[in-house]
């Protein structure tokens, strides 16, 4: 896509799913690629593996790829994998703020200490990373890119996983506040949501043909998406196609936001 070609980009939480998904297309597109994983290095070293394969030799395709271990709830963490990139790179355009987890439980049972902990990677790491982002956006006076990877979730209450919808309700506003704050600054700032998508955190429903079903009757076209189809809108956004956007989330869901028990018209 235009205007990704030599730019430089961090993508967090790229060890697997979605964010290895987009660290994959945006090397394809040209993109210098730092991966950023928490605990895993072989998991990181997995996606800069694929990332060769996606290109068929990275290296011949004149991208570089950079694993960078750091939790982005720690704020030590978070500076210092800034710094790491934009000294490898010689500099940041993109960040994608992917890194997020979840915790089932009902919330009458839910403990603060759990509850807490989704905030602070979700929620609070994003900002951490915008924050540190920004800086360098400013201080180079040039354009920057930050895409936060949201969810469905942002607008659709979840039961049982009330950190998690919180945390992204937050993220569409932090999305918002920060487009608005920085627009005079050659700053864009945008997201995406995810709706059901086929990755390893959701496993759990993926392979049970039973609860597959489920997933896909709320879902207007009857499918779950992929990794590759949130990348693209991922790669769609940090573009040139992209730059007249910003303080947008382009929900990417296959209709689910559309309210599919309403498809068949009735009478209130």
């Amino acid at each position: 896509m235009k205007g990704l070609k030599g730019k430089n980009a961090l993508v967090t939480g790229a060890s697997s799913g979605i964010g290895q998904a987009i660290a994959i297309r945006l090397a394809r597109e040209g993109v210098n690629v730092a991966i950023n994983y928490r605990s895993s290095p072989e998991d990181a070293a997995d996606t800069a593996e694929m990332m060769d394969k996606a290109c068929g030799d990275i290296r011949g395709c004149g991208v570089k790829d950079l694993l960078v271990q750091g939790d982005v709830s720690q704020e030590d963490d978070v500076v210092e994998m800034i710094n790491t990139v934009i000294e490898t790179f010689g500099g940041l355009d993109i960040l994608v703020n992917n890194a997020g987890i979840q915790m089932e439980s009902p919330t009458h049972e839910t403990k603060t200490d759990n509850f807490s902990k989704v905030i602070a990677v979700n929620l609070t790491g994003s900002y951490l990373c915008a924050r540190e982002a920004i800086k360098h956006f400013l201080n180079r006076d040039s354009q920057g890119i930050i895409i936060n990877i949201s969810s469905v979730h942002e607008i659709i209450p979840r039961p049982q996983y009330l950190s998690y919808s919180v945390s992204k309700g937050g993220m569409g506003n932090l999305t918002k506040t920060l487009a608005l704050e920085y627009a005079s600054k050659k700053i864009r700032v945008n997201g995406i949501a995810p709706g059901a998508t086929i990755t390893p955190i959701n496993e759990a429903w993926i392979n049970d043909p039973e609860e597959k079903a489920k997933v896909k009757s709320h879902i207007p076209m009857g499918r779950a998406g992929t990794s590759e189809e949130m990348a693209a809108g991922v790669a769609f956004l940090a573009s040139d196609e992209a730059a007249y956007i910003t303080g947008q989330t382009l929900f990417i869901d296959g209709g689910l936001t559309l309210y599919h028990d309403f498809s068949e018209p009735w009478s209130a």
